[in-house]
């Protein structure tokens, strides 16, 4: 197991087995190679109790080989593959995925959008963590949660993205981080949900974050009511605007989709709808949590303002979209997804959010999202977790769910009323293949009016 810990997480090995595959190549052949690797810890909690545990050790290249038939003429043709960590073995597997697709690649159509790596700017990026021991994770997850039921996943450990291709382009990210994604519940079965992650390890934090859900908790053991459908005042806690953000990333900011004109901000784009002058979106690497080069080594910018107080001021650009429709692209990935978003925050102050909803809902997750009017920016969802009916400006009692349906022009444009003065950071958990990188930086939104259906 320590041979990929010494290997794969090591840029002189990646930068070995690149060499060795681009000394592979013949005329006329280019190579991107794309690394993703880790080593992780994960325990799974149930019931606040251990109830699986363990490390797994991951690494996958992905080779990408384009051959040029002749000037303009490109076929691109990939493969992945796990390396082991063991020099002579990574070397044979290389050495067999590449003649499998030098054996293929010209007899596939040429791809008109395909680009040839260029000598460009390479980098190198080191985010150094404060890790628990794996000796000392179990007593500190289970300190404060004594008397709970806590069903979670905690995983840490360090993570590498990196790239290089035969023109002589390298990029590195190494970060070590770690989160916690939990449930608590109370008797009846009500959940609510919190996470707690970062690069460094507090345990006064920890120990606050678990306070505060189980301060909360109390509240879900009164009775549920009801909410009437219809439009209500809503407050949106920071994870529930990220589950409205993270909708933008279903071919909103894409270029590509608001050209083929299947993007829900089609119309703000053209000018015919508009969102609230108080609602910014920026991509922001400076932040560290995400690597700035993409499969096709290419960096993007530090920061792009994308939605400038409420106007479109750029989409996601790759430069496949650039070339199809000749425009100048800003690095975006192949997907034109947000990689680093920065939701800008207000000037609503934490203690006066209750005060400010009035009568409302307090909703602090949504699930389901899913467009239900894609090109009309209409979005559907459910309501999720702790959820509230406010009067008075006082939490009554835990509200069953309810379905919304609204549209972004309505949720960030009119009945936008203020953003909070604090901005949550809201990290990606996943961990379907590779532990997922990156997050949301948001504040919460409070809105005039919301729409709900059932």
């Amino acid at each position: 197991m320590s041979q990929i810990r010494s290997a794969c997480l090591d840029p002189d090995y990646f930068g070995k087995l690149s060499q060795y595959a681009f000394g592979l190549l013949q005329p006329k052949e280019f190579l991107f190679l794309t690394l993703a690797a880790e080593e992780s810890q994960f325990v799974r909690l149930n019931q606040a109790k251990v109830r699986q545990i363990g490390i797994v050790q991951d690494a996958i290249l992905e080779l990408s080989l384009i051959y040029q038939s002749a000037p303009g003429r490109l076929h691109k043709n990939s493969y992945s593959l796990t390396l082991s960590g063991l020099g002579a073995e990574d070397q044979a597997r290389i050495k067999d995925a590449l003649r499998s697709l030098q054996s293929e690649v010209q007899a596939l159509p040429c791809d008109p959008y395909a680009e040839l790596p260029r000598s460009a700017e390479s980098s190198h990026t080191e985010n150094q963590g404060e890790l628990l021991d794996h000796s000392d994770v179990l007593s500190e997850l289970l300190a404060p949660l004594e008397n709970t039921d806590l069903a979670g996943l905690y995983s840490s450990g360090p993570v590498v993205r990196a790239m290089a291709h035969s023109e002589g382009q390298k990029h590195w990210f190494y970060t070590e981080n770690f989160s916690l994604d939990y449930s608590l519940y109370t008797q009846t079965q009500r959940a609510l949900k919190g996470t707690y992650a970062g690069s460094k390890w507090n345990r006064e934090a920890y120990g606050a974050e678990v306070r505060k859900s189980k301060e909360q908790l109390t509240l879900l053991n009164t009775q549920t009511i009801r909410v009437p459908k219809g439009a209500h005042r809503v407050y949106l806690a920071p994870a529930a605007t990220y589950d409205l953000v993270t909708m933008l990333n279903w071919g909103a900011l894409s270029e590509a989709s608001i050209r083929q004109g299947d993007s829900p901000l089609r119309k703000l784009q053209t000018g015919e709808k508009k969102f609230s002058s108080l609602f910014s979106l920026e991509e922001n690497f400076q932040k560290g949590g995400s690597p700035r080069f993409n499969s096709e080594g290419e960096l993007a910018p530090e920061r792009l303002t994308l939605i400038d107080q409420g106007q479109l001021r750029n989409s996601l650009v790759s430069s496949r979209t650039a070339l199809e429709y000749h425009v100048k692209s800003n690095q975006a990935c192949s997907s034109e997804t947000l990689r680093a978003p920065v939701v800008a925050a207000g000037i609503l102050q934490e203690s006066e959010i209750l005060k400010k909803l009035d009568k409302g809902l307090y909703l602090s997750n949504l699930h389901y999202l899913n467009w239900s009017d894609q090109p009309g920016g209409r979005i559907t969802g459910m309501t999720r977790y702790a959820c509230f009916w406010v009067e008075n400006g006082k939490l009554v009692a835990p509200m069953e769910s309810l379905r919304f349906d609204d549209t972004v022009f309505n949720l960030f444009g009119e009945s936008l009323l203020g953003l909070t003065q604090s901005q949550t950071w809201i990290p990606e958990v996943g961990s379907y293949e590779m532990r997922d990188l990156g997050g949301m930086w948001c504040p919460g939104m409070l809105m005039d009016r919301m729409t709900f259906t059932l």
